[in-house]
């Protein structure tokens, strides 16, 4: 059972209009002074909404935004986990030989670099859709095509 504080913190955390509580010495809720009443309660605009000093869109996030994919990023990140990968390999593998660990780090970097790729791609989908951003003008080749 938690205690009173416990309950007391929990239903603060639940306000959604995220309003000042004041408690006196002994834990009790007590209303705000006067001068703050007037401030808490902002003027409403033409549209009714609420004039505060907080941004309109700060409950929406942006995200950082994601590149699209490339090869040349992928690449240097299969430069940055390859050695890892031996080193784990090396680590876990002690009755393999020298040779077999590089073989097996080899093939997991094989598998890992199109996995990359495609994680890349799909959350480079995922990052158009929730934006509705149109994807860039694919490049066209020497020949024409597309």
């Amino acid at each position: 059972m938690p205690s009173r504080k416990q309950r007391r913190r929990r239903l603060k955390e639940r306000r959604h209009d995220y309003e000042y509580v004041y408690v006196d010495d002994e834990g009790h809720e007590v209303d705000a002074p006067e001068g703050e009443v007037a401030q808490q309660q902002a003027p409403t605009r033409a549209g009714g909404k609420a004039a505060s000093g907080r941004r309109a869109g700060a409950t929406t996030r942006a995200g950082r935004r994601v590149e699209p994919p490339s090869w040349i990023r992928v690449g240097k990140r299969a430069l940055f986990f390859g050695p890892g990968m031996f080193l784990v390999l090396h680590l876990i593998g002690k009755s393999l030989s020298l040779k077999q660990q590089i073989s097996q780090a080899a093939v997991l970097l094989i598998l890992f670099v199109p996995f990359s790729y495609f994680t890349d791609s799909l959350m480079y989908r995922s990052y158009l859709k929730r934006t509705g951003a149109a994807p860039p003008p694919r490049r066209r080749g020497s020949n024409g095509a597309a």
